[in-house]
């Protein structure tokens, strides 16, 4: 039942993506070059929903046992800096990040598998260098 769930909001996830223009290559293209402002809108929109929420699942969350819920933030490095840098140039250069690969796959964009095979790139890249990079750049030590 919990899979039923999870793909009805991930479609409407998708869904909202998609209307919105979050997935549309020359729609984020505008909003980086600063001539259209409609996803920052959408951003924005999604911040202003999300943080309450946030808070009020601090304040009164409880998992499925009852026990209170907590939601710790995760600690801040010098790495947050360089992830985000590479994330957001990958992101400009290929007008998605990982939720719009998957809602242009499903539009039947094939130019997304170039996206995807990036990120999956980029992710095994950092799992081959990470033990290396982690003290650089203060990272927590890996577990695995």
């Amino acid at each position: 039942m919990d899979r039923l769930l999870y793909l009805a909001l991930g479609a409407a996830f998708g869904f909202v993506l998609l209307r919105s223009g979050a997935s549309d290559y020359d729609t984020v293209q505008r909003m980086f070059l600063l001539q259209d402002f409609q996803l920052w809108g959408v951003i924005a929109t999604a911040v202003a929903i999300t943080a309450p929420g946030l808070r009020l699942l601090r304040r009164h969350g409880r998992r499925a046992n009852g026990a209170a819920l907590e939601i710790t933030p995760k600690p801040r490095n010098p790495g947050n800096w360089v992830g985000g840098a590479i994330f957001g140039v990958g992101w400009s250069i290929t007008g998605m990040c990982p939720g719009p690969i998957f809602v242009n796959l499903g539009a039947g964009k094939l130019h997304a598998l170039a996206a995807l095979a990036g990120a999956l790139l980029g992710a095994a890249l950092l799992a081959a260098l990470y033990p290396r990079l982690a003290p650089a750049l203060g990272l927590p030590v890996s577990k695995g």
